[in-house]
């Protein structure tokens, strides 16, 4: 009997039946949560798996998973937002980003790439920082991020000093960017949302921490999702458990850094 249980909460939603049977994919969420927080996290998601810009959702997923206690506490990554109002311009520094965190500029260029042409991409392409070779071999399922969150005593301690980021959108894109990041293989992530009213995005490395970019696509467009580059060799199998098993509190332990 687990003394400190913690509980994994996983939604995904889709359009035209499940994901598996051809549906399009809406909406995903990760959180992890006290027993005490099941039932109101789980409220949460479903209210953001419905009425999405994506769409109208009729297969709706969500998940509880009981699992040993978080004990990791990563702090989340130092956030900057660059200039920029024009797509090129923007996808120009995030290429610069993303050489400068050592990526190749020809594997940075195919990870561009691969976003621009994705419309319905559920998990993230992970994909050689040196060769642009893609190496999860999941097609549109990709490889989704799962058992991360704020804690929440670290999340209220971050808002005060970041006021301007307090909304659900950077808090879930941070707390999966810093999971990302904190494992040695990665050296930068590419992401923007597929989400047609929201162009924002972002590169993010344990170099450069998160930086967010204004204008990565053009209003209106179903393109985007995530491309992690990773150290060329690695194990590709043991990387995956972790982004997907590991279980990681973002924060400090005792809620202040």
């Amino acid at each position: 009997m687990l003394e400190n249980p913690l509980y994994s909460i996983r939604m995904r939603a889709a359009e035209g039946g499940p994901h598996e049977q051809g549906g399009r994919h809406i909406s995903g969420g990760e959180r992890l949560a006290r027993e005490s927080e099941v039932q109101l996290l789980v409220a949460e998601l479903l209210t953001k798996s419905m009425g999405h810009s994506r769409g109208n959702a009729d297969f709706i997923q969500v998940v509880v998973e009981k699992m040993p206690y978080a004990e990791v506490y990563v702090p989340p990554l130092p956030v900057a937002t660059e200039g920029g109002h024009q797509v090129d311009v923007c996808r120009a520094k995030a290429l610069n980003l993303l050489v400068e965190s050592g990526v190749s500029r020809a594997a940075a260029e195919l990870g561009l790439n691969e976003l621009q042409q994705s419309e319905d991409l559920r998990g993230a392409i992970i994909m050689d920082a040196v060769t642009g070779t893609r190496l999860d071999k999941r097609e549109q399922k990709g490889v989704r991020v799962s058992r991360m969150d704020w804690d929440a005593s670290s999340h209220e301690e971050w808002v005060k000093i970041h006021v301007p980021l307090g909304s659900l959108r950077v808090r879930e894109a941070l707390a999966l960017a810093t999971k990302v990041a904190y494992s040695p293989y990665t050296l930068a992530e590419l992401c923007w949302s597929d989400d047609p009213d929201y162009v924002t995005g972002y590169v993010a490395s344990d170099k450069l921490g998160y930086r967010r970019i204004p204008h990565l696509k053009k209003l209106g467009e179903s393109t985007g999702g995530r491309v992690f580059f990773v150290q060329p060799g690695l194990d590709v199998d043991e990387y995956i458990h972790y982004l997907e098993k590991t279980p990681i509190w973002i924060g400090w332990e005792g809620g202040r850094p």
